[in-house]
């Protein structure tokens, strides 16, 4: 039995006890929408032109959130927004690079000003290159730090200003940075940080009411891995696209690998009031290749 079967099953025994077991079942249904809700809220999502960013944005949108887009890429961000419109939700457009703190807190003062208040903040931005590290170059760590590692502790700090009356932070962090990755060490460098931030920011911040986590995902088909499949004309190599996906399902103790809803989900629950009593973890929806 799920939890929502045995929720309800609970309201449904309190028949013959005097209880009013639709009136029982009406509250029941009241407080988990509630504690997924994020009605009134304002939630920034950085790195919300594609992928998970996008999908967590439009599940906040559906949520209720007001939603705050921070990207480098203005078209994606468009199109994200038009999504998030026709769920029925409404957006702001806020072309950001996240490496750059100033721009990190104009995006900060621009969520506040769109919703008069700031409740969510999720660290989506990431950028990934392979490379050895014996042939690594300084424009490798560069490239990669500041966009995944400056730029989550950038709106950590700016997120943690600007959250006057509480809210939730989440960073996202990798399964690549909790196991062995050869050819990606500058990645799963920075994602291991991304989940120490995380304990610390918890620390520091939940004194304000404010609660840090991390998602650590595994392997999710979006834009950030389609580089796996695509030939050097930009075509896609569905020959490649199907045998990746089959190794990396394979393992998965479930079969299978994620789509940018798995990760949406999750980082739903550690947005919402549903988790209020969780912070300084790292979720990992990774289909269990890291336990």
């Amino acid at each position: 039995m799920d939890m929502i079967s045995g929720l309800r099953a609970a309201a449904a025994g309190t028949a013959g006890t005097g209880v009013d077991t639709a009136r029982s079942r009406a509250l029941l249904s009241d407080d988990l929408v509630s504690a997924f809700s994020l009605r009134g809220r304002t939630a920034v999502v950085t790195g919300a032109a594609s992928g998970i960013g996008r999908q967590a944005a439009i599940t906040f949108a559906h949520a209720g959130a007001d939603v705050v887009l921070g990207d480098l890429d203005r078209d994606g961000l468009e199109a994200t927004a038009a999504e998030v419109v026709a769920a029925g939700g409404t957006a702001t457009v806020a072309p950001t690079d996240v490496s750059d703190r100033s721009q990190v807190n104009a995006l900060a003062v621009a969520a506040v000003r769109a919703g008069g208040r700031l409740d969510v903040w999720a660290n989506v931005a990431g950028v990934i290159r392979t490379c050895r590290i014996v042939d690594a170059t300084p424009e490798d760590l560069d490239a990669v730090t500041r966009v995944n590692l400056y730029g989550t502790y950038w709106g950590v700090a700016a997120a943690g200003r600007a959250m006057k009356h509480g809210g939730s932070i989440i960073n996202v962090s990798s399964a690549g940075g909790e196991m062995p990755a050869p050819t990606l060490s500058v990645y799963a460098m920075t994602k291991a940080a991304i989940a120490h931030l995380t304990r610390c920011a918890a620390a520091e911040l939940g004194p304000a009411g404010i609660r840090v986590n991390a998602v650590a995902p595994g392997f999710t088909d979006t834009p950030m891995v389609q580089r796996l499949w695509t030939r050097p004309d930009g075509s896609v190599d569905e020959d490649a696209r199907a045998q990746m996906l089959a190794l990396r399902s394979a393992q998965s103790p479930l079969g299978t690998t994620a789509t940018a809803d798995d990760q949406a989900w999750a980082m739903l629950y550690l947005a919402a009031d549903a988790s209020r009593f969780v912070t300084g973890q790292v979720l990992r929806p990774n289909g269990g290749v890291v336990m």
